[in-house]
């Protein structure tokens, strides 16, 4: 069975809230194949994605990159970056799901708002 990741919008982060459990639902979260997520973490785009300023599993834990395993919670600081990234891959791969994955993230800057992932 193939494994996935899924990401989402967060309304309201809570600062303090330890984001422990697994609801893409409540954030209309969008699916990408775990293939394509191992491709952001290697090649050239693993050395930019390991320099993505994010926080695991709550906003006291800083982080870098995405918890593969886990959740990370992405601030809008590090949306266009992130943004760059996934596109910089999708020229390589033209994926509809990272097309999907750029328009979540463009709604998110759009609307000034966290993203959230769940890992595989």
């Amino acid at each position: 069975m193939p494994y996935i990741h899924q990401f989402g919008i967060v309304a309201c982060i809570e600062k303090d809230k330890e984001y422990i459990h697994y609801e893409p639902e409540k954030y209309d979260c969008i699916s990408v194949d775990g293939d394509l997520i191992d491709e952001l973490s290697s090649k050239d785009f693993g050395k930019k994605i390991d320099n993505l300023k994010t926080f695991a599993h709550s906003t006291n834990r800083p982080y870098n990159n995405l918890s593969y395993f886990g959740i990370t919670l992405i601030p809008p600081s590090s949306h266009a970056q992130f943004l760059n990234i996934v596109r910089e891959a999708n020229d390589d791969y033209k994926s509809e799901q990272l097309e999907e994955l750029m328009k979540k993230i463009a709604e998110a800057i759009k609307e000034d708002k966290w993203l959230i992932h769940f890992g595989a």
